[in-house]
């Protein structure tokens, strides 16, 4: 039985994870980011390579899910979803002929899958959350040695970067995006609209490492400011926010810039939202056959 309630767990975080990639690819319009309509700045890539590149990274997902069913958080944990991870990279630079596509995604949705298949894809969000801080907080020996750009920005600039918000518990997503998210939806929004202004509540407080290396401090201060805007004018959907919105985009465009880490954690909350309520689900499932 332990083998099925495995297979079916790896198969279901799995799909998820690829599938909150998708999501996040496909909504738009999106400031900066390859969505329906463009490529953003991202002249080396299209919605189809990055359709090409969630696809490639569901054996990967598979993988972390597998080692960390029913596993309590530890540094051999740690260290093996990183040497997944790592695989992943690989996998996916084949899949988009040696383009940075997902790597950030990889490791934030690698740690919240693993979080999850350790709790056998059972919890709530906030439990999700607070279990991959503890595995993203233990140290990986193996991590190559190489200057990123997102290590030379966080230097530069005194920043936290991904690494930092794994370890708080993900944070930008308990506190912004997924209230956002769910509070947008109670309001009556659309789901793209509601997802949308996920991802601007994300742009507005994160110290976005993706935005620093391309544009520097200025694109970083007004983006956040443009971003609150919206927030402040009741979301996209109201004529305002979606004026603000586009605003964004063309300022993202002026700075050359791309909000590529708020894209990822856009990922990762829609992830989260996905795999907590489908857990709900499953409980008062089991709850109604128990009293039954």
């Amino acid at each position: 039985m332990r083998n099925n309630d495995l297979e079916k767990c790896k198969r279901f975080l799995s799909d998820c994870a690829v599938q909150a990639l998708i999501d996040e690819v496909n909504l738009t319009p999106k400031p900066g980011l390859v969505d329906r309509n463009s490529s953003g700045v991202h002249h080396d890539l299209s919605l189809p390579i990055m359709l090409k590149s969630a696809e490639s990274l569901r054996q990967t997902f598979e993988e972390i899910a597998a080692v960390s069913y029913n596993e309590e958080p530890s540094q051999m944990l740690r260290e093996e979803i990183a040497r997944i991870g790592r695989d992943g990279e690989k996998t996916m630079y084949q899949a988009t002929g040696g383009t940075n596509s997902h790597k950030g995604a990889i490791w934030s949705l690698g740690l919240l899958v693993s979080s999850a298949a350790s709790k056998k894809g059972l919890g709530e969000a906030d439990e999700f959350l607070e279990t991959a801080g503890k595995i993203a907080r233990y140290r990986d020996r193996y991590v190559p040695n190489n200057l990123t750009n997102g290590l030379i920005v966080k230097k530069k600039y005194n920043i936290h970067g991904a690494k930092e918000v794994a370890e708080s518990g993900f944070l930008p997503i308990k506190c912004f995006s997924l209230p956002t998210l769910l509070g947008s939806r109670l309001s009556g929004m659309k789901e793209e609209e509601a997802r949308l202004n996920a991802l601007v509540s994300l742009i507005a407080h994160l110290d976005d490492t993706c935005i620093l290396h391309r544009g520097g401090s200025k694109a970083l201060n007004k983006s956040k400011n443009i971003a609150n805007q919206v927030l402040n004018a009741g979301g996209v959907s109201t004529t305002e926010g979606s004026k603000r919105l586009r605003e964004l985009d063309e300022t993202m465009h002026a700075y050359n810039a791309s909000p590529g880490g708020c894209a990822d954690l856009l990922a990762a909350t829609l992830f989260i939202d996905t795999i907590s309520t489908q857990s709900k689900l499953f409980k008062k499932e089991v709850k109604g056959v128990v009293n039954s």
